[in-house]
């Protein structure tokens, strides 16, 4: 494949053999006021396994060990960060750039939500302009200095993923899943995209991975035995966390006060991420 036959939305490792184009040459340009340390994307294979609740968790929690934490919520279909912060002035700029939102954590947010007059319209929006709105979220925000930038990935491996992986410079993937039959095929998808794109997996967190009884505190797995961990060994990768069935989690986040949230189980999380 030649370099004028190379299509930038569809190059992997493997496509581009013998490409000229290397993945650092694809990376959208930072903003100029923005000088982040690392780039960490949580991702799933599937939706509905819980991925805005774990990176806005993550955020909080790097956030209260000093961290100084973005979100760039590129789930431009279904945004959900802004919602769980209570963020609802629309985004203000100018000629050359956003001002990202801050919440009350001083946890900086770019979402498509506040970008919208009417927060309740759908995004209905082709690939290519939905890829172009997330290297918007890179080059044209204000992020000023971070440690930790998340990026909250939309489900599954298509056009936004691929934009995300090849335009920034992510460092490491976390990957959420959920105890059902299907976490081995969801997990593979979603690992197997990040390393053909040559970026670290750092471990996968298991979502609803049990309810615990208020009652005998005993754990009653609603959704069917965990088998994390045999995934995990399988694809010689570390389990980060089992995050229980947690009402609070849901009330703080309907009302916006997510902020408030204690997750110690993400602590293993947490740590690798700040050491990797």
């Amino acid at each position: 494949m030649s370099e004028r036959e190379c299509s930038n939305t569809e190059c992997t490792r493997e496509s581009c053999a013998g490409c000229s184009q290397s993945r650092e040459s694809m990376l959208a340009p930072a903003n100029k006021t923005s000088k982040i340390g690392k780039v960490i994307a949580v991702m799933s294979g599937k939706g509905g396994v819980g991925k805005s609740m774990v990176t806005s968790s993550l955020a909080v929690e790097l956030t209260k060990k000093g961290y100084k934490t973005g979100i760039l919520d590129s789930d431009i279909t279904g945004p959900s960060i802004p919602k769980m912060f209570g963020l609802e002035q629309v985004a203000e700029g100018t000629e050359e750039g956003i001002f990202p939102s801050v919440t009350s954590g001083n946890i900086k947010v770019m979402s498509v939500n506040l970008l919208l007059e009417d927060t309740e319209e759908p995004v209905i929006w082709r690939g290519p302009v939905i890829a172009g709105v997330v290297k918007q979220f890179w080059s044209d925000v204000f992020w000023g200095e971070l440690d930790y930038l998340l990026v909250d990935m939309p489900p599954g491996t298509g056009d936004v993923p691929l934009t995300v992986f090849q335009s920034l410079p992510v460092d490491g993937v976390v990957v959420v899943t959920s105890p059902q039959d299907l976490v081995r095929l969801i997990v593979k998808k979603a690992y197997n995209m990040a390393v053909k794109m040559d970026i670290p997996v750092i471990g996968m967190v298991e979502n609803y991975s049990y309810l615990e009884c208020p009652d005998c505190g005993r754990k009653l797995n609603i959704f069917g035995e965990s088998k994390i961990d045999e995934v995990a060994a399988e694809l010689k990768i570390p389990v980060l966390g089992k995050l229980p069935v947690v009402a609070g989690f849901a009330e703080l986040a309907d009302v916006g006060r997510f902020d408030e949230v204690e997750n110690p189980y993400l602590e293993e999380a947490v740590k690798a991420i700040t050491e990797q």
